[in-house]
């Protein structure tokens, strides 16, 4: 149980750090560091709660980064660009944020008085194109250069790399999660089943883009978080990289958009659409790791996340 800390969350307003606070400012002060480009925070029911302390900020700003972390016990790094549709477009400003934002993280991070654990966000993304129940152990596999939606896993990859020669050459106890299909209540920006969801809940038509047979495993993002929380505080997290998803939720494009439409009992039709860029035709986690060394192991599954997920948009 983590409590009485300073945690210091980047992109604290986003879809997996508001959802973070809410499971920890009970017990901590949580200081979330963001520069407000999406904010789910603002709709959450602890955004003015008194342990909270929003400061509006970029990572690439050292030392406005370097003097919002003072004092800090924990350091949680989720901010970054990503969305797909969002990487295409920005590639130059992907590398930039994740990269040179990630090495100001670590750096102020490891000038910290007393610096219990360190959090990094990489990417599912790193496995490349096809990735069947891939360990933390297999190699990672990058795309074509030049193909804008690789740079947002290359920006990733080397923020994994730095933050663990930050543990190994300088002893900063950093801990790294990959996450896997993230989704649920308060996503904000891009996301298949967010987007499915909404769209099934007022009857239109759901779009894929494709043929409909790319195969992801999703992760609701309760689950996620009590992976990232186990990453914070359990011993055995330091130095390591851990997949944090659900490897019995497992669908295609096409079976999810009716998986939506069958549990919210929706009448929207599905339609299909080119895509003109690269995909990732098969993705799915081996999370052997996470449950023998921290005890991690999802417990969503498929039909209750959507629900939950139509439950809070319904709200």
């Amino acid at each position: 149980m983590i409590h009485n800390k300073k945690i210091f969350i980047t992109g604290g307003a986003g879809f997996i750090g508001s959802t973070l606070i809410g499971k920890l400012i009970e017990q901590n002060e949580i200081v979330a560091y963001d520069n407000l480009a999406r904010n789910a925070l603002q709709t959450k029911p602890w955004k003015d709660h008194p342990n909270l302390k929003l400061i509006v900020g970029d990572v690439l700003d050292y030392d406005g980064l370097t003097k919002a972390m003072a004092g800090a016990d924990i350091v949680v790094h989720c901010a970054a660009i990503a969305g797909i549709d969002t990487v295409v477009k920005n590639p130059v400003a992907t590398m930039r944020v994740n990269m040179v934002g990630s090495a100001n993280v670590l750096e102020a991070a490891s000038k910290l008085d007393n610096c219990d654990r360190v959090v990094c966000f990489s990417t599912s993304e790193v496995f490349g194109t096809n990735a069947f129940r891939s360990s933390e152990l297999d190699k990672t596999s990058i795309g074509t250069i030049g193909e804008g939606r690789w740079t947002y896993a290359v920006s990733k990859l080397a923020e994994e790399h730095l933050a663990i020669a930050y543990f190994q050459h300088q002893w900063l106890p950093v801990a790294v999660v990959r996450p896997f299909n993230v989704y649920g209540p308060g996503q904000v920006g891009e996301g298949a089943l967010r987007t499915f969801v909404q769209r099934a809940l007022k009857g239109e038509t759901i779009r894929i883009n494709g043929d409909g047979t790319q195969i992801r495993a999703w992760c609701y993002v309760d689950d996620m978080v009590r992976g990232t929380m186990l990453c914070m505080e359990h011993p055995k997290a330091i130095g390591e990289s851990f997949n944090i998803g659900n490897q019995r939720a497992v669908t295609t494009i096409y079976g999810l958009a009716n998986t939506v439409i069958r549990v919210l009992n929706s009448n929207s039709k599905i339609e299909f659409v080119y895509k003109d860029y690269a995909d990732v035709e098969l993705r799915i986690p081996n999370v052997q790791k996470a449950r023998e060394l921290i005890g991690f192991e999802a417990e969503i599954d498929l039909e209750e996340g959507i629900r939950r997920t139509a439950e809070a948009y319904h709200a």
